[in-house]
């Protein structure tokens, strides 16, 4: 059945879906990669919210797409900016996702890291910063899981430079329990984090950062790095300290940076590998074999859907995941907290399905089918 599909022109074009989804078997956890999915959070669309409201969330969706993820072997990178972080989620729902997602990770073994920022506070002191990282780090520990320590925009805005994130990160590190993962996030991601580790100039960022890991190296588990330049990735993983692993967060190089050179490669822990959970497992399932070749024939066909996903504004990118789990059918509504689902244009989620029916995303192509279907007699495009 052929759907008519709008472009940005203004026309619609003519597109016939796939009849048959690939087939992607459900696995154990991976042997030559660390594999997390950013994974999003499913609103209530029958609560009465407002966008400044408390998000309300569907536990028992949000809870199923935890599952889903690690039945295919994937971790699961809990309340990050792919769960809407400072969009929709505050830290009241983030502390309880968290909770509610440890609890699950522990029922069915699945591994768990979760995001720890600062965003019960817009900003003040030094101190208070700290005491907002600490307040959510206890939360974190308390739950069983392994710590994220994202980039805080109060902290962004309170430092007058790099020393005062060397004193507050190393804080932190000798607080922490267990090695943590430490996450930078290009203001692509957030405009709120430029400038972020005390300087607009990349290169000395870097060495501030450095600075923070080799000053703990017994803390660090590994950084994550979002800012979509895969040779600063290369780079900067070239110059940690051994033992400290470098996640990738480069949604629009990942495979490449995953499948690494002579000197080393990258983990990975990606908002794309929500919609792309179960063929991303597959793909590193290959690599595991030492099959490199069979691993990008796999993964680099992805690469267009991923940077369709995450084009500027990047940050809303959240819009076309949700839009894909809701198609994919593991949920029954494209509602997204804060009202988020009107971030991306109709054109720009047409295209995010035709790309994704094309990979063969769509366990339900028909499904998928009749819900895009139903999703342009919305906007009155005529079929």
């Amino acid at each position: 059945m052929t759907l008519h599909l709008p472009d940005a022109n203004g026309t619609t074009r003519a597109y016939e879906p796939r009849a048959e989804p690939l087939a992607f078997t459900p696995g154990s956890a991976f042997t030559s990669r660390t594999v997390f999915s950013a994974a999003h959070v499913v609103a209530d669309p029958y609560a009465d919210t407002t966008p400044d409201g408390p998000a309300a969330v569907d536990w028992d969706a949000t809870l199923a797409f935890r599952r889903h993820l690690w039945s295919h072997g994937l971790g699961v990178a809990e309340a990050m900016d792919t769960a809407q972080r400072g969009m929709g989620l505050d830290w009241a729902g983030a502390a309880e996702l968290i909770r509610r997602s440890a609890a699950e990770a522990k029922t069915c073994g699945g591994r768990i890291a979760c995001g720890v920022g600062t965003d019960q506070i817009t900003g003040g002191t030094l101190a208070e910063v700290r005491t907002a990282y600490e307040e959510q780090l206890a939360v974190v520990e308390e739950s069983g899981a392994q710590a994220i320590l994202m980039a805080s925009r109060a902290l962004a805005a309170t430092a007058k430079g790099p020393d005062d994130y060397l004193e507050v990160y190393g804080h932190l590190l000798r607080q922490a329990t267990e090695p943590v993962v430490l996450h930078w996030l290009g203001p692509m991601f957030d405009p709120a984090l430029e400038g972020y580790w005390g300087s607009p100039d990349l290169d000395t960022a870097t060495d501030t950062f450095l600075e923070v890991i080799a000053a703990h190296p017994d803390k660090v588990d590994g950084i994550k790095v979002s800012l979509l330049d895969a040779q600063r990735e290369v780079d900067l993983r070239r110059r940690l300290p051994q033992g400290v692993r470098c996640y990738t967060g480069d949604d629009f190089n990942y495979p490449e940076l995953i499948a690494g050179d002579e000197q080393g490669f990258s983990h990975a822990l990606l908002g794309i590998f929500d919609p792309l959970g179960p063929l991303a497992a597959e793909a590193v399932r290959v690599l595991d074999t030492g099959n490199t070749e069979g691993f990008r024939a796999l993964l680099d066909p992805t690469v267009e859907l991923s940077r369709h996903l995450f084009q500027a504004p990047t940050r809303f990118y959240k819009t076309g995941v949700v839009f894909l789990a809701w198609l994919a059918g593991h949920q029954s509504h494209f509602t997204m907290v804060g009202g988020l689902q009107s971030a991306r244009s109709l054109p720009h989620l047409a295209r995010a399905y035709e790309l994704a029916d094309g990979l063969g995303l769509f366990p339900d192509p028909k499904l998928a089918q009749e819900r895009m279907r139903n999703l342009l007699s919305v906007y009155g495009v005529d079929q």
